[in-house]
């Protein structure tokens, strides 16, 4: 499983049609290339045939085949997300979500109400939100373009909860901020946990490299990955909960990495 952070940085990279399907392909080196779940890491090598339940599947088409089975569609996942990535309110969302199973409306306003003059209102709503989002899109990649070799940003991880200034970190910043903290290297010791939101974000951001996605840990286990890096682990654990790196059940028994 590949790191977290990796993982978060390909999603937020990937161009629209390859968000659209749910993977991307890289090339490599060593072989004929790979293709990568945008969702969760999972890779398929170019070249290598797969196997599932008798049914033979060549690379690109069992990574389309694992996405509807792991995560129904790429539609369900990307309308699954927060409202901040998605910019759809809750009933907008629930709208977009019945326009995708083809219901009528009719069928729509006999399961939410209303009236179907209201339906065709959130119709419109949404297709101007769509020219707003491509004339929107445009302008940005026209900027980029224009400024000269721009400081890339360090990308949000999807399960932010507070996305601000904060997080409005470059590249360089980043790795500014690590050396400074971890003077003998990044697998060594964090002198200490700082004050500044950013560079706590930072901070935390390269520790969830130490775990990885999908495994469910004990706090234990949590406290002995952070422990590597910093004696006072529950702060370090606090947070990591508080910023949306980590997620638990409510008795504290599991911990495991925000996907």
């Amino acid at each position: 499983m590949e790191k977290n952070q990796e993982i978060s940085d390909r999603f937020w990279k990937a161009a629209l049609s390859d968000l659209k399907r749910g993977y991307v392909f890289e090339e490599d080196t060593h072989s004929l290339g790979r293709f990568i779940c945008l969702i969760d890491g999972k890779t398929c090598e170019k070249g290598v045939i797969y196997q599932e339940e008798g049914v033979f599947y060549e690379a690109e088409r069992y990574m389309q085949h694992y996405i509807q089975q792991q995560h129904t569609s790429m539609f369900s996942y990307l309308l699954e997300l927060d409202k901040k990535w998605t910019g759809l309110t809750d009933i907008q969302s629930g709208m977009v979500q019945s326009f995708y199973q083809g219901r009528s409306d009719t069928e729509i306003v006999a399961e939410v109400g209303g009236s179907k003059s209201t339906i065709r209102n959130h119709r419109f709503a949404l297709r101007e939100k769509t020219k707003q989002a491509k004339v929107f899109l445009a302008i940005m990649e026209l900027l980029e373009e224009q400024q000269n070799d721009p400081a890339p940003l360090v990308s949000v991880h999807r399960t932010a909860t507070m996305v601000d200034e904060r997080y409005a970190v470059t590249e360089k910043e980043s790795k500014d901020i690590l050396n400074q903290y971890f003077p003998d290297g990044l697998e060594g010791s964090l002198t200490n946990f700082p004050r500044k939101e950013k560079r706590k974000i930072v901070i935390l951001r390269h520790l969830m490299n130490g775990f990885e996605l999908g495994k469910k840990y004990t706090e234990k286990e949590v406290n002995e990955v952070l422990k590597r890096s910093f004696a006072d682990y529950v702060t370090l654990r606090r947070y990591m909960i508080e910023y949306g790196f980590m997620d638990r059940l409510d008795d504290g028994s599991q911990y495991w990495v925000k996907q």
